[in-house]
């Protein structure tokens, strides 16, 4: 008898599963991220106005970053608690969860839109747009927000996918619409000559299609849990539930909008147009360099969730092992590659001398304390699985709000412009080293914990 593909979560061999989670986690982190980068690709090597229509679009970067982050606030937030309701055998209170979840999602994307819409000007100024680069950022929000709710869609109910075990279909979401976009980017930006909004109208489509795929195997007999009727109505204590957890994720992605927002208005201030687009490469490289670690993390996430759940306490430990080497072992080597080929980098993204030259100053400096940077993912993302909201929202919180915002406000005034590119380093080990002691401290207490709550529920 063929075993459903959550139970598989408890009982597969350790090494085959986080491989067969992993490898379409991490090809659909990748895809995800090449939606946003291959247009910036793109749009860096229009003729003429490259470089500044590039910067515009970096401008518009943490508006993007809030709307995803509204979607991990949802998918994050309420996907490991499904997950953890399979592991206990209770299928009716994880379509519960998955029903409130996607009412959240709608609802979000109408405020979001709303919001946006009225006020683009004036945050795109405050984001760090001049004169010169608001015209192409206006150009490709406008359009953006117009699909918001297919990204909140695409990205927020497709984690209700992954918790099941279903990677490969999870992937296959995410690999549609990037493929789409791929091959309508080049169509609307040059054969069309539509520009930046050509970009903006080739996203939007293809989050669409994206969005339209994630529903319909999520309300089809192929799905182990399924988006129901009766669980679309707002239950407050399920609500609550998924917003506890999803402050953590929802915390992390939106810090990193005001990250950029801090970094692009300082850069702007010390420096001008030029750094500002030297940290839209810097960020979309920091993107690219993350999507292994983010991918493994992410599709081993329903193992730990599962198997805590289940009580499997040392599936869950061995997991967070291996999760703990790939992570550093990836970092480690990005680490390695920022610093020695800075320049190949940069060229991806333009063809302007001066903008290529200053990246390859900045670069080695912004990613030096990366290497590091996977033990925070690895243990944060185990805190996420097992369902500490409190701790994974400290840790979210620590690294971008408490360390790196001030650094970039304090630095430059002892180091000019460059203050701001030696922030993340800064933060970046501090913040993993802190994780680190956080989550040794705290893992086997939580492992016991749980095993007594079993146990009591058993006897």
């Amino acid at each position: 008898m063929a075993v459903s593909s959550d139970k598989r979560l408890g009982t597969e061999p350790l090494g085959r599963l986080i491989f067969k989670l992993a490898l379409p986690g991490i090809a659909a982190q990748l895809i995800n991220v090449l939606y946003n980068m291959v247009d910036r690709m793109y749009i860096g090597h229009i003729p003429e106005v490259g470089a500044t229509a590039l910067t515009g679009l970096g401008v518009c970067l943490p508006i993007l970053v809030l709307v995803s982050a509204f979607s991990a606030f949802a998918g994050m937030g309420g996907a490991p608690l499904a997950a953890i309701q399979l592991g206990k055998g209770n299928k009716a209170q994880a379509e519960k969860i998955l029903g409130n979840a996607a009412t959240m999602l709608l609802v979000c994307s109408v405020i979001l839109t709303t919001v946006f819409m009225i006020f683009k000007e004036p945050i795109l100024y405050a984001f760090g747009a001049s004169d010169e680069t608001i015209v192409y950022a206006l150009d490709y929000v406008n359009i953006y927000l117009v699909g918001t709710i297919f990204v909140q869609f695409a990205l927020g109910l497709n984690t209700y996918i992954s918790c099941q075990g279903n990677a490969k279909t999870a992937m296959l979401s995410v690999l549609i619409g990037a493929v789409l976009n791929i091959i309508l980017d080049p169509i609307f930006i040059f054969a069309m000559d539509m520009g930046v909004k050509g970009a903006a109208l080739a996203t939007i489509i293809s989050q669409a299609v994206s969005a339209v795929w994630v529903v319909s195997f999520l309300v089809s007999k192929r799905s182990v849990i399924r988006i129901k009727k009766e669980n679309l109505k707002p239950e407050w204590k399920v609500v609550g539930m998924i917003c506890a957890l999803g402050v953590s994720p929802f915390v992390m992605q939106s810090t990193e909008a005001l990250v950029t927002i801090i970094l692009n208005s300082g850069l702007q201030e010390y420096g001008g147009d030029l750094y500002v687009g030297s940290l839209t490469i810097l960020q979309s490289v920091m993107q690219l360099t993350i999507v292994p670690v983010n991918g493994m993390t992410q599709g081993v996430q329903p193992v730990i969730s599962y198997n805590y759940g289940a009580g499997n306490f040392d599936r869950v430990k061995k997991t967070f092992k291996i999760v703990l080497i790939a992570d550093l072992s990836v970092t480690v080597i990005a680490c390695l590659l920022t610093q020695f080929i800075p320049g190949v980098f940069a060229s991806v993204f333009t063809t302007e001398v001066a903008l290529i030259e200053l990246v390859e100053q900045v670069m080695p400096i912004f990613f030096a304390g990366i290497w590091i940077f996977g033990v925070q993912m690895a243990c944060q993302s185990t805190f996420m699985g097992m369902g500490q909201a409190k701790v994974s929202l400290f840790l979210a919180l620590l690294r971008k709000v408490i360390l790196l915002i001030p650094l970039a406000l304090i630095l430059p005034k002892f180091f000019d412009v460059y203050g701001i590119y030696y922030a993340e380093p800064v933060a970046d080990v501090v913040a993993a080293v802190t994780t680190g002691i956080v989550f040794m401290t705290m893992i086997k207490k939580l492992l016991k914990k749980e095993e007594q709550t079993i146990t009591k529920e058993e006897a």
